[in-house]
């Protein structure tokens, strides 16, 4: 049994793949294994992936025949993993030489059951800046309610959003399986991951080094119109709900519901004006204008004012509750070169 399973799926990775491999096959601490998760890859990522298995015993490949998303990547990793504790890694990121040295000791000296690192944000053009989970430390579980918990159900809006990047974090295999957390969905899906593990997890320990290499990736998904954006949202406050029921996280933050409708619909809005759409100017300001218009929409613009937002949200935040999408329509186009 290796100590720790580090998950990576791989879809047409080709250009990425080696140089995040290699940072796992470079690592200082050498008890772990990794698995590669073709998901139906069509580039030579497969080929890549059988090859560094070849190199290495430690490599592991799951060959998927169908792309069936990161969620089902990820969970088809856990269901295969062997280790006592779970690390994520994307194909397009990669581990600093002694990231799993470093969490693992971390986590063995201060007794807890999860260990968290900051991250390097990149961009292709070389510059970077340094992303901190929390500040180093020691967390029970009380601290982590408060300090994960609370900001991922109920506290998407006010910069800086408490990202819900499940790389940062070495976890409790023991947790994951006993709770049955997995993963679902296209978008959003780390948040509650994240969020129902740290309702089951005890304690974390925490550095400020930087350990993860993040790359700004302008082709990920994040980047790119989601044609099915609403249903995937609404799948996920469904879920979100069905979490605040089981661990009665109610009281918790009283106004999440608002709170993440308003998130939601602000990544909407920009999702509409997206330059991947096929809809013309007029279809787009009139689904921002209907789903401005849904109930559920309707309760967060009128009860909540969401505050402490960056100068472009707070604009189109303004013009939301103005109900001017004339306008809004125009600026994204200027914005997006529509």
């Amino acid at each position: 049994m290796p100590s720790i399973s580090v998950i990576m799926p791989v879809y047409q990775a080709e250009k990425f793949l080696k140089a995040s491999v290699e940072s796992v096959l470079s690592q200082t601490f050498s008890d772990w294994e990794l698995l590669l998760v073709d998901d139906g890859c069509r580039d030579n990522s497969p080929a890549l992936c059988d090859g560094f298995a070849a190199r290495d015993d430690r490599v592991r490949v799951i060959h998927k025949r169908k792309n069936a998303g990161v969620s089902a990547a990820r969970n088809s990793g856990l269901e295969a993993a062997k280790g006592e504790y779970i690390a994520f890694l994307d194909s397009d990121d990669g581990f600093e030489p002694r990231t799993l040295e470093t969490l693992w000791c971390l986590r063995e000296q201060a007794g807890t059951d999860t260990a968290a690192c900051a991250h390097l944000n990149l961009r292709p053009d070389g510059t970077s800046w340094p992303e901190q989970v929390l500040p180093a430390g020691v967390y029970d579980k009380a601290q982590i309610r408060e300090k994960i918990v609370a900001p991922l159900l109920g506290e998407r809006l006010a910069a800086p959003v408490f990202n819900g990047f499940i790389w940062r974090y070495l976890f409790s295999a023991k947790v994951i399986r006993s709770a049955h957390i997995r993963f679902e969905g296209a978008y959003l899906e780390d948040e509650l991951f994240l969020m129902e593990y740290f309702c089951c997890a005890r304690s974390l320990a925490v550095t400020d080094q930087p350990l993860y290499r993040y790359l700004l990736n302008p082709a990920s998904a994040t980047h790119k119109y989601m044609k099915d954006f609403q249903q995937v949202f609404d799948r996920f406050m469904e879920r979100k709900e069905g979490l605040v029921e089981k661990y009665r996280l109610e009281d918790l933050r009283p106004q999440w519901r608002e709170n993440s409708n308003w998130a939601g619909l602000l990544i909407a809005i920009g999702n509409e004006y997206a330059k991947g759409s096929r809809k013309s100017i007029r279809q787009r300001q009139r689904a921002v204008r209907e789903l401005c218009e849904r109930p559920d929409m309707a309760k967060a613009i009128g009860t909540l004012e969401p505050v402490g937002l960056t100068p472009n949200k707070q604009m189109v935040v303004r013009m939301v509750r103005g109900r001017h999408f004339f306008l809004l329509t125009q600026l994204y186009r200027l914005k997006n070169r529509i």
